[in-house]
């Protein structure tokens, strides 16, 4: 009897480099097999998918063309390429016991359609299926132990990146510094998950379609422990063996504005928050608080008012000062921060200007370093030189050693030297920048009704220096806004072009940043 056969060909992975000479090489050893042995190949299938669970396309569709008697046999390089579950395996019996499948052809097993034929084939399926149950077994115990080794056994969330030659997790260095940033944003309990992903979509991380990251997805990288150092595996938290990138403080922070955010909040209308935090009194030292009023004229109308006043929590002292009217208190407040205020003329000098220097400070880096991987040039052939001499026993050892850790130290130093350099060339240019943003805005804030901005362009002009005495409010500004505040004042007094640049450049100097503040002290 001449049986038609159906070649199938498996590999347990559709990923290109994995396995993938294993299909090509099992279709030529079976072709080659097929014509040693006069077999009627009809058809060929491929497939790469496991077979450790039942649902094989191509492996379901070459038994219905069998049921459907356009071969009566399989050809395949081992029984555990057709089958490694029960399932696959009992099929392939069934359609035995049926005469659908008359013969099954491997290089490397017997098989014939009796008793003991069936027997040997159900042992091979079933060695198949051990092999994958406890492979599967051994991969589990491997990640475990791989875990307690504090080693992260799955994908590394955005900002770390899995390093596959060392089986590790690295930092990705640009990412990272946004999510550090993105939590330090909501950490400040000003800003919604919505303004997160915002954040994070301005700066070129979105989600794997490309679209802008879910509040959900925000929720989940704020409130993710990996960041920290800690990852949870099994719902067990391990400590990892990876730079971490969030402070433990930070992500506390975090959480805890997560949580507050979670909670059902019913804020009434009135409800005085706005100042509260900002200020402290002038006389006890003790925080100044909010607080509703509603006044009842005997006319009937009703005036609604908020007072903030000391809460006089020193029992060591009567504090005496009286409360003051929210609108007021907001007036002084912007009149302080209009004092600050930066002309959008001069900020856009104070940009190009900074711009400017960047690019002379990389020119400047450009030149030295050019300049050094000459020498380390030169220190290179030097030391070949030396290391020649030494084979040449033109160098006696101990001058050879002598030299040799000479001109290493040399070029350690330059190494480091220019990796420095490089570093810190434009440390300065983003904080010059956020502090342009900020001085330029407050006419705007200064001048709007929203109080939460005015709350948190103080807190960063003022830090905690805000002091309520007599109903009128004073504070020192922290540094660098005071150098805001007497450019300001020089208005009119000195050139614009003395105003704007203090020394050579806009880059920070040690001596112009000591010269400040001691004008500040006198």
């Amino acid at each position: 009897m001449n049986n038609k056969f159906f070649l199938y060909a498996r590999k347990s992975t559709d990923v290109e480099d994995k396995q993938v000479l294993s299909i090509e090489a099992q279709i030529a050893e079976l072709r080659a097999f097929a014509k040693q042995n006069n077999l009627n190949v009809v058809d060929t299938f491929i497939e790469k998918q496991s077979a450790k669970i039942p649902g094989r396309p191509i492996f379901g569709e070459m038994l219905k063309r069998i049921e459907h008697g356009e071969a009566d046999g399989i050809l395949a390089w081992h029984p555990d390429r057709l089958a490694r579950n029960s399932v696959d395996g009992g099929q392939i019996i069934y359609l035995i016991d049926c005469g659908r499948i008359t013969a099954l052809k491997f290089p490397q097993f017997w098989f014939e359609p009796t008793p003991q034929g069936k027997f040997m084939l159900n042992i091979a399926f079933g060695q198949s299926k051990y092999y994958v149950d406890s492979l599967s077994e051994n991969t589990k115990r491997g990640l475990r132990q791989k875990v307690r080794r504090g080693e992260y056994p799955s994908v590394a969330p955005i900002g770390y990146i899995n390093d596959v030659r060392n089986k590790s997790i690295i930092i990705d260095r640009k990412k990272a510094k946004i999510i550090k940033a993105a939590f330090e944003y909501y950490a400040t309990g000003n800003a919604r998950l919505e303004d997160v992903s915002d954040f994070l979509a301005q700066r070129g991380i979105m989600s794997r379609g490309g679209k802008r990251i879910h509040k959900t997805r925000a929720t989940f990288i704020l409130s993710n422990p990996f960041y920290t150092g800690l990852f949870k595996y099994s719902g067990e938290l391990h400590e990892g063996k990876y730079e971490p990138i969030i402070a433990k403080k930070i992500f506390d922070k975090v959480q805890e504005v997560l949580k507050q955010r979670g909670r059902p909040h019913h804020k009434t209308k009135y409800e005085p928050q706005d100042f509260c935090g900002l200020l402290r009194c002038g006389s006890c030292g003790m925080s100044i608080t909010g607080e509703y009023r509603v006044k009842k004229q005997k006319n009937g109308n009703i005036h609604d008012y908020i007072y903030y006043h000391c809460t006089k929590k020193n029992k060591s002292i009567k504090c005496p000062e009286p409360c003051i009217r929210q609108e007021e208190l907001d007036k002084q407040i912007s009149s302080l921060l209009q004092k600050f205020s930066l002309r959008s003329d001069w900020a856009e000098k104070l940009l190009a200007m900074a711009e400017t220097d960047k690019e002379k400070s990389a020119q400047s880096v450009s030149a030295f370093v050019f300049e050094s991987q000459n020498k380390i040039r030169v220190i290179q052939m030097k030391l070949q030189r030396l290391l020649d001499g030494y084979l040449e026993q033109d160098i006696e050892r101990e001058i050879y050693r002598e030299q040799k850790a000479i001109l290493l130290s040399e070029k350690k130093l330059l190494d480091e030297k220019m990796a420095r350099i490089e570093q810190k060339q434009n440390d300065w240019l983003e904080p010059m920048k956020e502090w342009i943003k900020v001085v330029s805005t407050l006419v705007k804030i200064a001048r709007n009704s929203n109080l939460q901005e005015k709350k948190v362009a103080a807190k960063e002009i003022f830090g905690s220096n805000l002091r309520l005495a007599s109903r009128a409010v004073r504070g020192e500004p922290v540094f660098p806004f005071f150098a805001a505040l007497r450019a300001a004042e020089s208005v009119g007094k000195i050139p614009e072009s003395l105003i704007v640049v203090g020394g050579i450049g806009l880059e920070p100097m040690a001596s112009y940043t000591s010269s400040m503040r001691s004008s500040q002290l006198s």
